[in-house]
């Protein structure tokens, strides 16, 4: 039967769409492994999972660099960041170990997360079959159109990789050439013309339980708020979740805001402060969404049809807002510029106007035709 190895980044985001479709993998009878750091991955994948650990030595240090700068990068430079100081060290850090766990398992297929760029070495250089898992959706063409000159830049980053690898430098973005599984849709994209090789999915959320404890019977029959920044962007959070306090305080609504209570300081009774919450348990008993536009909250949001407001700060967030606004389905503000009574104003639009409600709603049937996890699996064996 077909053998699957899953190559990783230490990105909790990036590890969870894998966890579905290896479980379909296996349901199906193949076999299947991660490769990847350890302490990074192994508390969001199954148990007794088959993991070939990637040498921890110098992945603390590239992480807290990581967080450090996340905190302080936007726009165009956490394009820059993103690529110098993390995916391409990370690149040269791991290839070892996944030429060695590619050694012992002898996958047929190299299922290769897109900032895992040391898969995609492996797998060019012995030949091997391999996917690109595209976990977030910005980063399958030129990442900024209006601007040619950061696609070239992104190319020539690439090369140097190519390059130090020994293989012929290629201009596919970091893509793999027989299969790309986008866990997005085009009713969020917008219509793009990709390669045939290209398959929209829908998001990969099913199978992941979560044992964060909720207070549930807090909730009451009036509208409900989630308001959340994701876990990289938390340390900047601190005017972010102060004004969504005021904003909503007293309102006839509820609110739970997932922060450090530090940061925000005493909440009235119509908000509920959490450090964690189980979000794919909560998401169905909210009525809309205030975020920063990550990937995954995006589209765990639109999963349920809930309309969000956004406030991106780098990577990848602002072209995501922009997919999201351009669907209709969605309102972008400026992080750090927002005031409360813009904020107040914005989740009353999402709230109150149906288009917004309704545009998530259809994006949610396209995730459901989609297929999620299990078309994935079936995409995968075509390719073994």
């Amino acid at each position: 039967m077909p053998r699957f190895l899953f190559v990783v980044p230490p990105l909790a985001g990036h590890v969870n769409p894998t966890v579905s479709v290896a479980k379909e993998l296996l349901a199906r009878g193949h076999e299947v492994a991660w490769v990847g750091h350890r302490g990074a991955i192994e508390p969001w994948l199954p148990g007794g999972a088959n993991l070939f650990p990637v040498e921890d030595c110098g992945s603390p240090l590239l992480a807290a660099q990581r967080a450090a700068m996340a905190r302080t990068v936007r726009g165009l430079e956490s394009l820059r960041f993103l690529f110098d100081d993390f995916l391409l060290p990370l690149a040269r850090m791991m290839l070892a170990d996944v030429e060695r766990a590619v050694e012992v398992f002898r996958p047929s297929v190299l299922v290769v997360d897109q900032q895992a760029l040391a898969g995609r070495l492996v797998a060019r250089r012995r030949g091997l079959a391999w996917a690109s898992f595209a976990t977030t959706s910005t980063l399958l063409t030129d990442p900024v159109p209006e601007l040619p000159k950061v696609g070239e830049w992104l190319c020539q980053r690439l090369a140097s990789l190519d390059l130090e690898a020994a293989l012929t430098p290629t201009e596919d973005f970091g893509l793999s050439p027989h299969l790309v599984i986008v866990f997005s849709t085009e009713a969020l994209m917008g219509a793009k013309v990709l390669p045939a090789h290209f398959h929209f999915v829908g998001p990969s959320l099913s199978d992941r339980p979560d044992p964060t404890p909720f207070p549930w019977d807090w909730f009451r029959a009036v509208p409900r708020i989630l308001v959340t920044l994701g876990t990289v962007n938390v340390d900047r959070g601190s005017h972010y979740f102060k004004t969504a306090l005021e904003a909503f305080q007293d309102q006839p609504l509820q609110v739970v805001l997932v922060a450090p209570p530090e940061l925000v300081g005493p909440a009235p009774e119509n908000v509920l402060v959490r450090v964690h919450i189980p979000q794919l348990a909560v998401l169905p008993h909210v009525n809309a969404i205030v975020c920063h536009g990550g990937h995954n909250t995006v589209c765990e949001a639109l999963a349920n049809g809930l309309p969000l407001v956004l406030a991106p700060i780098k990577d990848d967030q602002m072209q995501i807002a922009r997919q999201v606004v351009g669907a209709g389905a969605g309102i972008k503000l400026r992080f750090g510029r927002f005031t409360a009574a813009d904020l107040r104003q914005s989740a009353e639009r999402a709230l109150g106007d149906p288009k917004f409600r309704d545009a998530a709603k259809r994006i949610q049937a396209s995730f459901a035709a989609a297929g999620g996890a299990r078309r994935a699996a079936e995409l995968l064996k075509g390719l073994a």
